[in-house]
């Protein structure tokens, strides 16, 4: 049974799987996930870790493969608070030391960006309407951060220092090494034209038509571009990052919903449906999490609108989907299909340089390690005739050309899932593919 080989490959995987790293200041051990080595690639990786001169670090993928991956997490939340990283997987704590705590990260978190001025170093958006928010902005950011130094020369709040650099990613100087500011650069040079974007959505609708929904969904919908055009114009991974903090929620609902009808004995037919919405939940918090490693939640005011935006899209899915599962799914697919397009833009504006930069760790285990369940169960309508996808990922162009074809696969599933008959018919499809494969989804 496939379950039985997880566990024994999981037992295996965990002795034998590593992280290469190049860096003589700190011999840190990331889990990730990788096949076997052949010997001369172990000879081969044991002569480049010696090497002093690059913090640069390896992974090895399902075939063996090294694949350079980026040097630095620029994440808000890097360590413990990414996949593949330091305490995954762990039990957390109790919920009042982990409030606590974080209260405590962002409250820093906040006040640095207001006395340290974070958002200077924005660019002017480009429409009349993103200028006056971000007007008013200044002028918010200017007042709190006078209040902020009114509280600390009272000692009501504690002596502001700025935010430091974690040691293994320092330069000579104390702040982040020419390659991570070189990286960084790179990536704050990526380009997002809203415009284009909302012209290739009217090209697919004219080419294949808009999602049957009526004005009470799609209104929702529309309000969420354009907040995300109002506040992240000229800030595509920002961008990105809050898209896909709102896209895993609707997973999350619907997977509730379906414990809930379980529980109470209403619906017992939707175990599998879960399993599928649990593979896309799981894959949409990859994107996250790739988006959080490039920088996208470093601005205390971006995480604030995600996180905020994310808790009242759960209860609006948790509402709607209790009435109408079909009107849910249709919300989902405006959505999906919004980020499709977005994800594609994006790729033809930036190719060349995308191309020039590595991918995230957190995109390297997604995509290339040897246990691909979680990913194969997300291509559940891709078709019977459609082989499993086994995508590359040696470039951030490789990663987000998977991520825009994931959404496709988002796109597919939410559509199926408006048709009972057609979403049983694609549940049974995928059976038999898997089983053609020599797997099994059970």
């Amino acid at each position: 049974m496939r379950t039985a080989q997880q566990l024994t490959c999981s037992g295996q995987r965990c002795q034998r799987t590593r992280l290469i790293t190049r860096s003589t200041k700190r011999a840190s051990v990331i889990k990730c996930v990788a096949t076997p080595v052949s010997q001369p690639a172990r000879q081969k990786l044991a002569t480049d870790s010696q090497e002093p001169t690059d913090n640069c670090r390896f992974f090895v993928d399902r075939d063996g493969e090294m694949i350079r991956i980026m040097c630095c997490d620029y994440g808000f939340r890097a360590g413990a608070g990414r996949l593949y990283q330091d305490k995954y997987g762990e039990v957390p704590d109790n919920v009042l030391v982990m409030a606590g705590d974080n209260f405590q990260h962002e409250l820093s978190a906040l006040r640095r960006s207001v006395r340290f001025n974070e958002y200077a170093a924005l660019e002017a958006p480009p429409n009349a309407l993103a200028r006056v928010a971000g007007s008013a902005g200044k002028l918010l950011v200017s007042g709190l951060s006078r209040v902020d130094s009114w509280l600390e020369a009272r000692g009501l709040l504690g002596q502001l220092q700025p935010a430091e650099v974690p040691a293994d990613v320092q330069g000579e100087d104390g702040q982040l090494n020419e390659e991570c500011q070189e990286i960084r650069a790179q990536l704050r040079q990526l380009k997002l034209n809203d415009r284009e974007v909302w012209a290739r959505e009217e090209r697919r609708k004219k080419e294949s038509g808009d999602v049957d929904a009526p004005w009470f969904i799609k209104a929702p919908f529309w309000l969420l571009c354009v907040m995300l055009d109002l506040c992240f114009a000229n800030r595509p991974i920002q961008r990105f990052w809050v898209l896909e903090t709102v896209a895993r929620i609707p997973y999350f609902a619907y997977i509730s919903i379906l414990h809930l009808y379980e529980s109470l004995g209403f619906w017992r037919a939707g175990a599998e449906l879960r399993k599928v919405h649990f593979a896309e939940e799981w894959n949409e918090l990859h994107h996250l999490q790739i988006m959080e490693s490039l920088g996208g939640d470093q601005l205390w005011f971006d995480r604030f609108i995600a996180q905020h935006a994310a808790l009242l899209y759960y209860w609006v899915l948790i509402v709607i989907y209790l009435f109408s599962p079909k009107l849910a799914y249709a919300f989902s697919e405006l959505v999906e299909l919004h980020a499709a397009d977005t994800y594609e833009q994006f790729v033809e504006s930036n190719q060349e340089a995308l191309a020039a930069l590595p991918p995230p760790l957190v995109a390297a285990a997604y995509y290339r390690n040897e246990d691909l369940y979680m990913f194969d169960e997300l291509q559940t309508c891709s078709g019977d005739d459609a082989p499993l996808r086994r995508p590359p990922c040696s470039s951030l162009l490789d990663v987000f050309n998977n991520i825009r074809d994931d959404e496709v696969e988002h796109v597919k599933t939410m559509h199926a899932c408006q048709d009972t008959k057609l979403i049983a018919e694609q549940l049974a499809g995928r059976r038999k593919k898997l089983a053609a494969e020599g797997l099994s989804s059970e």
